[in-house]
């Protein structure tokens, strides 16, 4: 039996002119676009289909503009009866995946995201934060990397997106010599293009906060699993999943571990669902050679026609 997983980009997925050819299509969309520009007061449409890149790219902008495209594909596949039988989303996009499980409504979704937009800018303001991607350590290389160095300062992990592809977060400096540490021991790092580190103590000022918006949002229980970055296990009580979203903010995103939850679960089909193709990659290095699956990106009008063609 087929098991189809609805997985959504966060960060790093944004692309000038992502959404534009649903809006310029479907009336729908046009008003999902409208209710998202009414919560937020912002013109994201603007934002999303002409950019510029490096506006786009900042928190306050990418985390309303990324979620209103992942919900515009969503709001599609829905449309042609599409429904996934558990979700998952990369940090940001784990706020998608609560939406597309019935646990948030669309417009609280937004609401929840343009907050957590703005509190992380905050933060990023107030600190001065680094990330880099380390391809070819362990996991637990880069944890022992990074305890060693935790006294110069704040460096931990931010995401295990891959057996061996790791992220750290934190100050500029401790971020660097962990780095070069990694090198030393054979790794590749890159310096990632963000305004903040993200999933670190550094924004930790954003949490409590962040907290107490939670609690002025109706959540429901799932309707369908959703796989939460913190745990990479599945919850179902309402209060629980607002304690996870809040604690996701400085905790590191077991992406790895999400996935592996999935392979457990049977997943034959798994949909990326937004902009970009960050997630598709992920995992096709996480999934095992023999393992029957399908991988689809619904990332355009075409693509997603393919997709809905493919089911039939």
């Amino acid at each position: 039996m087929k098991r189809t997983a609805f997985l959504f980009p966060g960060q790093g997925s944004q692309a000038v002119g992502m959404g534009k050819d649903l809006y310029e299509e479907l009336d729908y969309i046009r008003e999902i676009f409208d209710m998202a520009e009414e919560v937020t007061r912002m013109k994201l449409s603007k934002l999303c289909f002409e950019g510029p890149m490096s506006e786009l790219t900042l928190t306050v902008n990418l985390q309303p503009t990324v979620t209103l495209v992942n919900l515009a594909y969503l709001a599609v596949l829905e449309k042609a009866g599409r429904r996934p039988d558990v979700s998952a989303g990369h940090s940001l996009g784990e706020f998608s995946a609560l939406c597309a499980a019935g646990a948030v409504s669309a417009e609280d979704t937004m609401r929840l995201v343009f907050k957590r937009g703005e509190l992380m800018h905050r933060e990023s303001t107030k600190h001065e934060g680094a990330m880099t991607a380390l391809v070819g350590l362990s996991i637990e290389d880069v944890t022992q990397l990074t305890a060693a160095m935790s006294s110069e300062g704040v460096v931990s992990v931010a995401n295990h997106n891959t057996e061996k592809q790791i992220v750290i977060t934190g100050s500029p400096e401790p971020v660097g010599k962990v780095a070069a540490m990694a090198a030393e021991k054979g790794a590749r790092a890159i310096r990632l293009k963000v305004s903040g580190a993200w999933h670190s103590k550094l924004i930790q000022g954003a949490e409590e906060e962040f907290k107490v918006f939670l609690d002025t949002i109706s959540f429901h229980q799932p309707v369908t699993p959703v796989i939460h970055n913190v745990t990479a296990g599945t919850c179902s009580d309402p209060l629980e999943i607002k304690t996870l979203m809040a604690r996701q903010l400085c905790s590191p995103v077991k992406w790895y571990d999400s996935v592996k939850n999935l392979i457990q679960q049977q997943v034959t089909d798994f949909v990326e669902v937004g902009p970009g193709k960050v997630l598709s990659g992920l995992i096709k290095k996480i999934l095992p050679a023999d393992y029957p699956a399908k991988i689809h990106n619904v990332n355009s009008l075409k693509m997603l026609e393919a997709y809905i063609e493919d089911l039939a």
